[in-house]
């Protein structure tokens, strides 16, 4: 025979455990130190700058503003 099971307290189980995977998944994310976010964030910057430097510029484009002559 089959056990019984009560779905309100399964619905409840299953909402428990729901929370609780969200909750696990944002001490992941947000639970970091201010040295962290910091580091983090200055090798974001650098990346950034980094690729931000090595652009081609397009053909007929250039980086001196001409005078109209």
């Amino acid at each position: 025979m089959a056990d019984i099971v009560n779905l309100r307290q399964a619905r409840k189980q299953k909402a428990r455990a729901g929370k609780e995977q969200t909750a696990s998944e944002n001490r992941a994310l947000h639970g970091r130190t201010k040295a962290e976010k910091q580091r983090d964030r200055l090798i974001a910057d650098k990346s950034a700058t980094f690729v931000a430097g090595h652009h081609r510029e397009k053909s007929g484009e250039t980086s001196e503003p001409s005078d109209g002559q």
